[in-house]
């Protein structure tokens, strides 16, 4: 096992112990607004039968079944009853266990997370979570500024793009390098995440 992997673990261990990727179940409703949208959508009410995670907007649900419930994890989320967002659509921001009365009779095909202002807002907001040590500096959400770091700015995500941005950015807030990253897609975006920026050598 080389520095780099045994830095990881113990970095990725002491976020753990610390409650870093804990989830809580007490938030204020302005900070459960804030995290990014999700939510998980269920084929009967009182969030029993199938069900599918939604983290993103999807134009197409494609599913073989009625949308009965849904758990609101965080967000506000618009229910369309066409593909792409199209025809009749309802908001909802909260658990839900009978959606009759809101969809009043629309079958749902199509979901997208929605802003306070009612438009979606494909830039996720940054929850960066960071561990430092004396060699290394684990991040789950890179950003510049404001906005999460995407994964590659020009053409398509790969691997190797995604290691070559986060090689630049961690050189950029003063590390030798990346030796560790992943991508995260959000709303059609993809985005560097759980970047571990190291020192030369490790």
């Amino acid at each position: 096992m080389t520095i780099a992997h045994r830095w990881t673990i113990i970095l990725l261990s002491a976020l753990s112990a610390a409650g870093v990727f804990a989830v809580s179940h007490a938030q204020a409703p302005e900070d459960r607004m804030l995290r990014p949208a999700e939510a998980t959508i269920y084929r009967d009410a009182a969030y029993k039968g199938p069900a599918v995670f939604i983290g993103e907007a999807k134009p197409n649900l494609g599913l073989a079944w009625p949308v009965n419930s849904i758990r609101v994890k965080s967000g506000r989320w618009e229910l369309c009853e066409k593909t792409r967002f199209r025809g009749t659509c309802r908001t909802v921001e909260r658990d839900t266990p009978m959606l009759n009365n809101i969809l009043r009779g629309i079958t749902i095909q199509s979901i997208r997370p929605v802003g306070s202002g009612g438009g979606w807002n494909p830039e996720p907001p940054v929850n960066d979570q960071v561990a430092r040590g004396n060699f290394a500096e684990f991040h789950t959400q890179p950003s510049q500024g404001s906005s999460r770091l995407l994964a590659c700015t020009r053409g398509s995500a790969t691997a190797n793009c995604a290691a070559q941005t986060a090689d630049t950015w961690c050189r950029s807030i003063g590390w030798n390098g990346s030796t560790r990253e992943h991508m995260e897609t959000v709303a059609g975006r993809v985005y560097l995440a759980d970047v571990l920026c190291v020192r030369s050598g490790y």
